[in-house]
């Protein structure tokens, strides 16, 4: 099955002037303390003019929507990334109530070593680096003359095939790669959510909103409850339905607990201190 696969990459790399989407294994524990890490499939599409890195749900519901005539809308926790091609400079795409970017600059520093594996006929390369307040392992190789990787892992002398943190909190693995006859459009999906248009904001502002987030987690939904007029709506909350104010103090505090709990970011030295 590997062999398959990687000749397909060979035979994508192939041909100049293309779309060159592969597919990357992601698994990935926001929670550091959970036995199971969850796992989904990423995206990383190495166009001719930038590169994009996002969830693979979101060609899917690209793709049904483009089938059934819909605008459907999804978005998690999962990165979101667009950087020119050659570029240290990532767009960083985030959620926190509102759709922002935020731009930062992600040199990494590698370490070669003359440590190598086989896989498929590839043949790869070891390399380490300290990047986000973690050390991580990669394995590469110069067969494929791309100088990229998943989420913003990029600089080695070639295509990252896997990569991952000293802890095993994450882990991304190539599993699949295939050519596009044109760059992916992905306005829709990526640089929009739901028609809203992302809001440049600074690494700064985004840690104060999130500050503010944590302390007031239910701030809109105490407006929409308080104001509603309606005596047949429902008010839901993690799950649980709101019947009276009195629930709000409890539920803000559960909502606060989670937020705490799912604070294991990949670029663990940006983690908000609650």
């Amino acid at each position: 099955m590997k062999r398959i696969l990687l000749i397909m990459l060979l035979m994508s790399l192939s041909l100049a002037g293309q779309t060159h989407r592969f597919i990357y294994e992601y698994h990935f524990k926001m929670d550091s303390t959970a036995t199971e890490p969850r796992k989904v499939n990423m995206v990383l599409d190495v166009n001719p003019e930038d590169v994009k890195f996002y969830n693979y749900e979101f060609v899917k519901t690209d793709s049904l929507n483009k089938i059934r005539g819909q605008n459907s809308a999804i978005w998690d926790d999962t990165p979101a990334i667009i950087r020119k091609k050659n570029s240290d400079i990532n767009s960083n795409y985030i959620i926190v109530q509102n759709l922002f970017i935020i731009d930062t600059e992600d040199k990494i520093k590698w370490n070669l070593s003359n440590e190598t594996k086989t896989l498929g006929g590839y043949t790869l390369q070891k390399a380490s680096t300290k990047f986000g307040g973690r050390n991580w392992t990669a394995w590469f190789t110069k067969d494929i003359h791309l100088s990229e990787g998943p989420y913003k892992f990029r600089g080695l002398p070639g295509l990252i095939f896997e990569i991952y943190d000293d802890k095993d909190n994450f882990r991304f693995s190539l599993v699949k790669s295939y050519k596009l006859a044109k760059t992916y459009e992905t306005r829709e999906i990526l640089e929009n959510f739901a028609g809203q248009k992302p809001v440049k904001i600074t690494e700064a502002k985004l840690r104060k909103m999130m500050l503010d987030n944590y302390n007031d987690p239910l701030h809109d939904f105490k407006e929409h409850y308080k104001n509603n007029t309606d005596p047949s709506a429902r008010f839901m909350v993690m799950g649980i339905e709101v019947k009276s104010p009195e629930q709000l103090k409890e539920l803000s505090e559960l909502m606060q607990k989670n937020i705490k709990k799912n604070n294991n970011p990949i670029e663990i030295d940006k983690a908000i201190q609650y």
